[in-house]
């Protein structure tokens, strides 16, 4: 139930966005009042507690919001979870506008995990094949796993290419065990 509220706020967010043709700070905006939720314990326990006025909580969204130069759109959407109590939901909101953004904008997200860290050019590389392959822009997110060994995971949702050293081995030992 949550997640389909949660992508209900968030396209409506992402309307908003859109039609005012500031998506592009509305995205970061969010994302950087995101991230002050999620590492602040206090900011999330004023917003999430029931002990806490509606008109505290407000005027706390405002003076950040302020400080944090937010887009007014922004400002308004956050108020809007605190009208509606909503607020601990700004996590799962946050992850479905970016899906509905992406989803709008023709871009796909990528999860590419290689045993090292690669190189700028490898990684441009990388998303230029991927791009060309799909023919859409890719949003990427490079990580080290070095259980990896070798090669690369690269993971589209919830396609997933597996090209490493790891997964190779695995099936040449399947094929030898089979035989």
């Amino acid at each position: 139930m949550s997640g389909a509220v949660a992508s209900r706020y968030a396209a409506a967010l992402v309307d908003v966005a859109m039609e005012q043709k500031i998506d592009e700070r509305v995205k970061r905006d969010l994302a950087s009042f995101g991230d002050a939720y999620a590492s602040s314990s206090e900011l999330r326990n004023v917003l999430e507690s029931p002990a806490v006025s509606r008109e505290a909580k407000l005027q706390v969204m405002q003076k950040l919001g302020e400080r944090m130069d937010l887009a007014q759109a922004v400002r308004n959407f956050l108020s809007l979870l605190v009208d509606h109590r909503r607020t601990e939901m700004l996590p799962g909101i946050q992850q479905a506008f970016r899906t509905e953004w992406n989803a709008r904008n023709g871009i796909v997200e990528a999860e590419i995990t290689s045993a090292q860290a690669l190189s700028a050019e490898k990684r441009k590389e990388m998303i230029g094949k991927l791009e060309g392959d799909l023919q859409k822009k890719i949003e990427a997110h490079f990580r080290e796993d070095e259980s990896l060994i070798g090669g690369t995971v690269v993971r589209l949702g919830s396609t997933v290419y597996d090209n490493s050293i790891r997964a190779r081995l695995n099936r040449m030992r399947e094929q030898l065990e089979a035989e």
